[in-house]
This record gives structure tokens, sequence and C-alpha cells, in this order.
């Protein structure tokens, strides 16, 4: 049994970019943690509809998964920035070294959304092996409409090389996504079930399965 860990800026990142994998760890009897980074709050103009039916969201994909613990850090949606890290970094080492994770999830460096991109900047900070010796292995996932809409720069580029086939989980994990109503729509829209399909295949082709996921290592330590 390994311990993991997925990380998401915003909930339904994690769907998006590792949903099936996740899926497939459950199923190989891991134990499963989750960090939400942000939230939604009134201060920001939301409804309280609209943040009680992101609770409940995040509660659905909770049970659909089987997760062990969910972790809110509760930072306003749209506000992480450099200043946020010397709150945030602290936050983040705690958790890690309550659960010692073996395999980190965590979203793509380069995404559109600076809140992806400060975040990944904290957990990386929080996975060095001289103070978290238990990690063993951490994946860059990517996430439809951000990592794809960053700037077109080599520096910036996506480029898989670690895959997973979540074939027997295809379904689920559309299943998921649509809990997350307000953030899908239809084709063209880039979070629609045809593109979510449309990488899953790709993404398969590319290592000859039905459906995958794919992702960058940043560290792997075999022991």
């Amino acid at each position: 049994m390994e311990k993991v860990i997925v990380i998401s800026a915003h909930p339904d990142d994690e769907v998006l970019g590792c949903g099936g994998t996740l899926l497939k760890h459950k199923h190989e009897g891991d134990e499963i943690h989750w960090i939400i980074i942000t939230g939604v709050f009134e201060k920001q103009g939301y409804t309280k509809e609209i943040i009680q039916n992101r609770q409940q969201e995040i509660e659905k994909i909770n049970n659909l998964i089987g997760v062990s613990s969910i972790h809110q850090l509760n930072y306003p949606t749209m506000s992480l920035n450099s200043a946020s890290l010397n709150k945030l970094i602290p936050q983040i080492s705690t958790i890690f070294k309550k659960i010692n994770p073996e395999v980190i999830y965590v979203m793509n460096r380069s995404d559109a959304h600076s809140d992806h991109r400060v975040a990944f900047e904290a957990i990386m900070v929080c996975t060095k092996s001289f103070r978290y010796p238990s990690i063993k292995k951490i994946l860059m996932y990517e996430c439809i409409s951000e990592t794809e809409f960053a700037a077109a720069l080599p520096e910036n580029a996506f480029l898989p090389n670690y895959f997973v086939d979540i074939s027997p989980y295809m379904e689920q994990k559309i299943t998921m996504m649509k809990v997350y109503g307000s953030e899908i729509d239809e084709h063209p829209f880039p979070r629609s079930v045809k593109n979510i399909e449309a990488l899953a295949i790709h993404r398969g082709a590319q290592s000859g399965v039905e459906y995958a996921e794919s992702f960058m290592i940043i560290k792997e330590i075999w022991k």
C-alpha cells in the first residue's frame, strides 16, 4: 500500500488531471489524501448557494474516490501570490509530515492560472528528501484549460514522460467531472466531456492503451 497525496489549487483540478489515476490507486488499495488550496467566499462576491454547492461537490468527489483525508486550506481563489508562500509552505509541510506520503500529484508548474503556479512552488519546497524522506515520487499533471493555455514558450511545454492506463476508470472519471457542473460546458469549451475524452484517447494512443492520463516525472527515488 502506498500513501498518495493529490493537490488541487481548485476543486476539479484533481479530476481533470489525475481522476482516473486516483481511482486506480484506490482499486489497488492505496491510501489517498487530498489537499485543496483555495475556496470561494462571500467576500469575493460568491453567493451562499455557490459556496454550499462547492462544498457538496467536494463531498461527492470524496465519496466517489474514497479519500482518507481532505485538507482545505481556504485561500481565496485567484488570490495566491508570492506573499502567500510564507503561510502556505508551513501548512503543507505540516500535512506532509503528518501523512508521510510516498507519491505526490501536483499541478503543472507553468499553467496559465497563477494559483497553480504558486501552489506548485509551495509544494516543491516541501519535497526535499532530507526533510521529507517518505516521498519517493513526484508527478506533475496536466489540467485542461490551464496547461494548454500557458504562453507558447519552450520553457512552458508540458512534455509527458509517464502514462497511466485509466481505461477501466474512464467512465467514472467523466461521472466525477460532471459533479462539477459549473466547470463543464459543450464543445468547443475546453472543459467539455468531448475534450476530456479526446485528451485521454490521445494520451492512450501515445502509450498503447485505450485511455490514459499523462504526467511529467519531477522526481523518482527507487530504494
